[in-house]
């Protein structure tokens, strides 16, 4: 049986109505903030081989499919009321990528058989591990990361396995609430279940199974068109995390994308090896969907009728090997992986610019940092964990449009938490929450802005927990004569005299009266900043993204105190010569590192680090670089503009360290 175009649109749009009423099913049903209001969570159907058939439109994540197919096998003979449960990454093979991150599958019979797959995730504030929230950049394997849950029957012929979920309400901080979160997510399968009966009521049995691969056929040929505006060719680019939390060493991830009439390989051999700490990606060496958001969201920008399904991913393969941190291996710790996965993402976004800039935008802020506070209610004793705000910056700057400002949604599409909401959850009032002055890359068109968020704490012995904290260091990069973003910062008592600057935070102890504020990134800029309309520079330093020192700096344009543009001193100022602009504008600190440990020397270290067992390979390579930089060892680093300030020096060094380390046995 063969579905014409009518019948599969229509079937399209029916099941993607099925999960857009799972979501906001699961949505309402929450107990968690971080699902009512962020938004961190997921539903979908899935084929019997475990692919999504159909997504929300409505769902704040971005990776689309979900490989749910090694769990079902993992859980064996399935019956009716069964509901599959698991939040380990590597057990499920991918479908979970952090423990948090707890995942729900129910088949759904029809005449004894099983004709679809309902699956459903929430990110749960806690589920236990050596730290509240679970997730600390730190843990140094997934034991320190909470409650693993292999792929197991949550429910078996409609009944509670109630003794798992007595260990699982046991190694939580907040018991009830997940516990509450747990129905909450068997409500919205239940909807699923019913939702897809009807549809086998109305359309039949034969209809509902041929459209399951009928909408993914139509979602890959759609996809493949836009993919194929993609030129022919080879494209490589890397970009950096800042360091491992472990170290002080950056981390590069790096891609070479082949593209060939619409299909593209992804090949991540010259990234760098698996790290000690928590940034791990569980990839299980397959095309996941976190390598690929970058393509993924090309295709949903150029193609907005396309179907959210599997499909979408047909044309990508990837070249993932074993030993990088694109490819973690149990029982590496995995819990800050988004942030991994961000990276890399805009590494792609590299790439793809080489290939296509008009398709792109510069890349964004690159973090989110979702700001956790832990405190005990003086009252009644009871420990509390929430997150504060999802913290994002602004998204790049794109030709003829300026970046979104404030609004990071690249990699996830979470919305902010209302302050009113926060401050009656947790002992916090937030002082601040607001755009951040000069902090979006310059161009013709700018990048976004980033975020400024203080808040105050209201009990003592409270923590701060900020994962994901990147950028502090190697910035949001600008294209095309573009400028390059402000770091990301974060400061203790701002403004206050014992004012103190925070690095990347693991657990901050803090007392009743402390203030902690962050500043985001903005997005890098796209084009030549002298270029930028003056107007528009004038409407951004009265709105307050954009201070007059800046203007005349990065723009060329003059804003007198009155606000308007003095045209003289603009023309006189924009007619001074300048030196060329880079294509790239990568900021001061990547450049200088650039200057010595280049990609012929990337590769070079990490072909010698692969041949090393896993046990070995991080030491050697934290030895290779500490002698080759001295200051890396250090607590305070010393910026790489003045480290590197005689690149010869540093090779050599390098060179003797790698002699060094090839002689040992």
């Amino acid at each position: 049986m063969t579905l014409g175009p009518v019948i599969t649109e229509i079937m399209s749009r029916k099941f993607a109505a099925v999960t857009d009423e799972m979501t906001t099913n699961l949505k309402r049903a929450s107990r968690s903030v971080y699902v009512k209001e962020a938004g961190d969570f997921g539903v979908g159907l899935t084929d019997l081989e475990g692919h999504i058939f159909a997504f929300p439109s409505s769902t704040s994540v971005s990776a689309i499919e979900r490989p749910c197919g090694p769990s079902i096998r993992a859980a064996g003979l399935l019956e009716p009321g069964d509901v599959i449960i698991s939040n380990d990454p590597y057990r499920s093979q991918g479908l979970a990528t952090h423990l948090p991150d707890l995942h729900l599958i129910k088949p759904y019979f029809h005449a004894g058989k099983i004709i679809a797959y309902g699956w459903c995730f929430i990110h749960f504030m806690d589920v236990g591990g050596r730290v509240p929230s679970s997730i600390s950049p730190s843990n140094t394997e997934i034991f320190q990361e909470g409650l693993i849950v292999p792929p197991l029957k949550l429910l078996r012929r409609g009944e509670f396995n109630t003794e798992l979920m007595a260990i699982i309400a046991a190694n939580c901080r907040l018991p009830a609430q997940n516990v509450a979160d747990i129905k909450a997510m068997l409500g919205a399968l239940d909807v699923g279940a019913r939702r897809v009966a009807d549809i086998i009521t109305q359309h039949g049995i034969e209809t509902f199974m041929e459209a399951q691969s009928a909408v993914q056929d139509y979602a890959a040929a759609k996809a493949r068109d836009v993919l194929r505006m993609i030129p022919d060719g080879v494209y490589e680019f890397w970009d950096f995390l800042d360091d491992d939390m472990l170290s002080r060493i950056p981390v590069r991830l790096r891609v070479k994308l082949t593209v060939r009439d619409g299909e593209v390989e992804i090949d991540a051999t010259a990234t760098d090896p698996q790290v000690g700490s928590a940034y791990n990606l569980p990839t299980q060496g397959l095309c996941h969907p976190w390598l690929v958001v970058r393509l993924t969201r090309v295709i949903l920008t150029h193609e907005k009728n396309i179907p959210l399904n599997y499909g979408i991913y047909r044309h990508f393969r990837a070249v993932n090997p074993p030993g990088t941190i694109l490819n973690a291996q149990f029982p590496d710790a995995v819990g800050v992986r988004q942030t991994t996965a961000h990276r890399f993402h805009d590494a792609m976004t590299g790439a793809l610019m080489k290939a296509s800039p008009e398709l792109m935008t510069a890349p964004s802020s690159g973090i989110i940092v979702p700001v956790v506070v832990a405190d005990t209610d003086p009252d009644t004793g009871n420990r509390n964990v929430t997150v504060v705000e999802p913290l994002v910056g602004g998204t790049g700057g794109f030709a003829g449009h300026d970046g979104v400002d404030a609004r990071e949604n690249s990699m996830a599409n979470l919305s902010n938490h209302p302050l009113e909401i926060i401050e009656s959850e947790i002992g916090v009032i937030v002082r601040e929450y607001d755009v951040r002055i000069d902090s979006a890359g310059p161009g013709e068109w700018r990048g976004g802005t980033g975020q400024v968020l203080t808040f105050e704490l209201l009990h003592d012995d409270s923590l701060v927990f900020a994962r994901g904290m990147e950028r502090m260091r190697f910035v949001p990069w600008g294209y095309g004569g573009g400028g390059s973003a402000a770091p990301l910062r974060a400061i203790l008592n701002r403004g206050r005299d014992n004012e103190r600057e925070l690095g990347k935070l693991d657990a901050l102890s803090v007392n009743a009266g402390d203030t902690v504020t962050f500043l985001s990134p903005g997005g890098g800029g796209f084009g030549d900043p002298f270029r930028r309309d003056p107007q528009a520079v004038r409407r951004d330093v009265r709105l307050g993204f954009v201070s007059r020192d800046a203007a005349s700096r990065d723009y060329g344009v003059v804003v007198t105190g009155r606000g308007e543009i003095d045209e003289t001193a603009t023309e006189r100022l924009r007619a001074v010569p300048r030196s060329a602009r880079p294509q790239f504008d990568m900021g001061a600190e990547r450049t200088a590192w650039e200057t010595v440990f280049d990609d012929e020397t990337m590769r070079m270290i990490n072909d010698y680090l692969a041949g090393l067992p896993k046990s070995v390979r991080q030491r050697q390579r934290r030895r290779i670089f500490e002698t080759a930089v001295p200051s890396l060892a250090a607590s305070d680093v010393t910026p790489f503009s003045i480290a590197l300030a005689e690149p010869g020096m540093v090779r050599e060094r390098l060179r003797q360290a790698i002699d060094a380390a090839r002689q040992q046995p």
